[in-house]
């Protein structure tokens, strides 16, 4: 059974975006198992599938209160970043029992995915996450939304529809790049660099959630964007920027005396940087301080 553990972690962080509260979800899916009476246990032929539909059934119900309790939550919202722990710990292993090293980094966890996710219905996002990112069948899917096979697969295309207008790909040698030129112009505070390097029309959004101070509202346009990252500079000396991997794709990671105080993801378009998602919450950078 505890093999089934990391399979439900992955699926729990992309349906929620939030480790603690996947961890939560795993852990009640666990708890519920161990409540049957054997004999019921027993007659459950797949074991694995049964925690998957019930992980599924309590993340569908998360996310249905998360909007009213994201409305309360002070400034903008974001997923929980995810360090890739090879970059920090050289490869040693880290403890098995940390949730953020049981998530598999791909395409389906980038920042710039999650936040599409956020904007999908409950149903939607089970439906499409549990089909297009772990292959399950639309069969399988229905017995955890409660809906037809068919219905299942209308949720999915809506979601579909939204990721594909939403996304737009980049090579990761382009977004690494693009990353590593924003670090070089932040840190000799030139804004005219920064500009040539952000969309005009690129958005940043940060994450504080009113325990570190950080703009409440997304701050629009590249040029308010790099006088804001090298105000931010200024009032920081001794800040320290960090290439590092951030949820699988290239992000910057800003510390100072060791403590991790931001971690930024970006979204790149033609060379340039569309968005920019900042993590300050230090509840959301727990998994990112036993690096510093």
């Amino acid at each position: 059974m505890a093999g089934e553990r990391r399979q439900l972690i992955n699926v729990a962080y992309r349906l929620l975006g939030s480790l603690a509260e996947s961890e939560d979800a795993v852990q009640e899916a666990y708890a519920r198992w161990y409540a049957l009476p054997r004999s019921r246990q027993d007659e459950i032929v797949s074991p694995g599938a049964w925690l998957t539909t019930v992980t599924g059934r309590i993340c569908l119900d998360v996310l249905g209160s998360a909007r009213a309790r994201r409305e309360r939550y002070v400034g903008a919202w974001l997923p929980d970043p995810l360090p890739d722990h090879a970059e920090w710990d050289h490869g040693h292993a880290t403890a098995p029992a940390d949730p953020a090293d049981q998530v598999v980094l791909d395409e389906s966890v980038t920042m710039a995915f999650l936040v599409v996710l956020e904007s999908m219905t409950p149903a939607e996002r089970v439906a499409f996450v549990l089909h297009d990112v772990f292959r399950y069948r639309y069969a399988e899917i229905a017995g955890i939304l409660d809906r037809t096979p068919a219905a299942c697969k209308q949720l999915a295309a809506a979601a579909r529809r939204r990721v594909r207008v939403e996304r737009a790909p980049v090579t990761a040698a382009g977004r690494a790049d693009a990353v590593r030129q924003v670090k070089e112009a932040w840190e000799a505070r030139d804004i005219a660099a920064l500009v040539d390097l952000l969309d005009p029309a690129a958005v940043m959004t940060a994450d504080g959630g009113g325990m570190a101070g950080t703009a409440l509202r997304p701050i629009e346009g590249g040029a308010r964007i790099a006088q804001y990252m090298v105000a931010i500079a200024d009032r920081t000396p001794g800040l320290q920027l960090l290439e590092r991997s951030v949820n699988g794709a290239p992000g910057l990671v800003a510390r100072r005396a060791g403590t991790v105080l931001t971690v930024a993801s970006f979204d790149v378009v033609d060379g340039r940087v569309t968005r920019i998602w900042a993590v300050r919450n230090p509840e959301k950078l727990r998994p990112w301080g036993r690096n510093g």
